[in-house]
């Protein structure tokens, strides 16, 4: 993983502290609702437990930067590295991804005092420390806000498995917002354009590098789908009518009994979705959100469009402010919401492109541990952009990749549609 791709400069030492310290406490702020017994339970393999993100997000930091440019540290518990690595092979063996829900002890307090820990290390030493580190800092803080909004949609999951349904959060004051419009078009280039990360400012490495690619004659939606538009797809069938989904994707509607988005469920009045506020009448006005590929892609032939490309979607959202939209500010309830007026790229729900997340042209892997972070994935996932109602605000941009494997649906994931001319 290259932390500057480029040569854009980095914050100074006390501006990086004062991001680290903000990153680090918003985390802290997102599992102050949960009990031992919540931050412990495993929903399901692709989810982690609460406790897991919140060690892991720290030996990351403690392994990278602490234990590798700080003389005589000692780690905090030499038990920790095995518990709490990911997928980092160069960093040795490591327990089950599906079993991490078995790490009864250590307790969610003594995790917390972990994290107190690394982090007045951190602050301690980042005065002295040298650029390289500075660097894996500021990486830090970014891999920390991807495990932020991993956190928010692993909680859900999680509570969505208990059969009370508990509401994590009270439910946020709403502001009715009038149905939406037909769907607007906005026509892209039809030329030789360039996308990929430019060199301003912070980038994962599967951003770049920044190459030439042919756009042909089309045209993106102005808006994402909303639940309205989704729950006219399932009465006209669209979930039981085979000639708009792809081979595999019915297939997995067949065999996983799939009718409607995730944690929608139907009553004698209507569409429910349950959230982190509980469960609640759908709003037909809002982004339609846990959908997966398959269901994404379903939904475009049913409309008579596609979806659109990676490189049409990162052309047209280039105008447009990333820090915008409804994103993740603080703790509480987050879910998509009706949008207010003109065109919104970022926030609310991550879009699903037809896009296989493959590398670009010149793409090389950095040497280490750290180079394990995007390469080893490009393989069978497909690309989403524009980030979600729990991306914490400022960490997407025009060229940011998340990728997904096409039936997986437990992020904010949704809908924009694209069209040839």
């Amino acid at each position: 993983m290259t932390t500057r791709p480029q040569t854009a400069p980095m914050p100074d030492p006390a501006g990086l502290a004062t991001r680290f310290e903000a990153v680090r406490g918003l985390t802290v702020g997102l599992v102050a609702p949960l009990s031992d017994a919540d931050a412990t339970a495993q929903s399901m393999d692709d989810a982690s437990p609460a406790k897991w993100h919140l060690a892991h997000t720290t030996w990351f930091l403690e392994t990278f930067v602490l234990r590798d440019f700080v003389t005589g540290y000692t780690l905090y518990d030499a038990r920790f590295p095995f518990l709490f690595n990911s997928y980092y092979e160069a960093e040795g063996q490591r327990h089950a991804r599906n079993r991490r829900g078995m790490v009864t002890r250590p307790a969610l307090d003594e995790i917390l005092a972990y994290r107190a820990h690394v982090d007045a290390a951190v602050l301690a030493a980042l005065p002295d420390l040298p650029q390289a580190a500075h660097d894996l800092i500021a990486l830090g803080c970014h891999h920390e806000e991807q495990h932020q909004e991993l956190l928010v949609t692993d909680i859900l999951h999680l509570m969505a498995q208990n059969p009370i349904e508990p509401a994590i959060w009270p439910a946020a004051r709403k502001v009715p917002v009038a149905m939406p419009g037909p769907i607007g078009w906005i026509e892209g280039p039809a030329a030789v354009t360039e996308i990929g990360h430019d060199g301003d400012g912070f980038a994962f490495d599967a951003e770049g590098p920044r190459h030439a690619v042919l756009l042909s004659p089309h045209a993106i939606a102005d808006r994402t789908v909303t639940n309205g538009e989704w729950a006219a797809f399932i009465a006209d069938g669209g979930y039981a009518e085979p000639r708009h989904w792809l081979s595999d994707g019915w297939a997995w509607v067949k065999r996983e009994g799939i009718v409607a988005p995730l944690y929608w469920e139907q009553g004698e009045s209507g569409w429910t979705r349950f959230g982190l506020d509980g469960r609640r009448a759908i709003d037909p006005a809002a982004p339609v959100t846990h959908v997966s590929f398959y269901e994404a892609d379903a939904y475009a032939s049913w409309a008579g469009a596609r979806l659109p490309t990676e490189a049409e979607w990162e052309v047209a959202a280039s105008a447009h402010d990333s820090a915008g939209g409804n994103q993740m500010d603080a703790p509480g309830p987050v879910e998509p919401r009706p949008s207010a007026g003109g065109p919104a790229f970022f926030g609310d729900v991550w879009e699903w492109t037809g896009s296989a997340f493959r590398p670009y042209p010149g793409f090389r892997a950095i040497e280490g541990a750290v180079g394990e972070y995007n390469g080893k994935f490009m393989s069978g996932q497909c690309v989403l952009r524009g980030g979600s109602c729990a991306t914490p605000r400022g960490h997407a941009r025009a060229s940011y990749r998340n990728f997904f494997y096409p039936h997986q649906r437990w992020q904010f994931t949704g809908v924009r549609l694209a069209k040839d001319l």
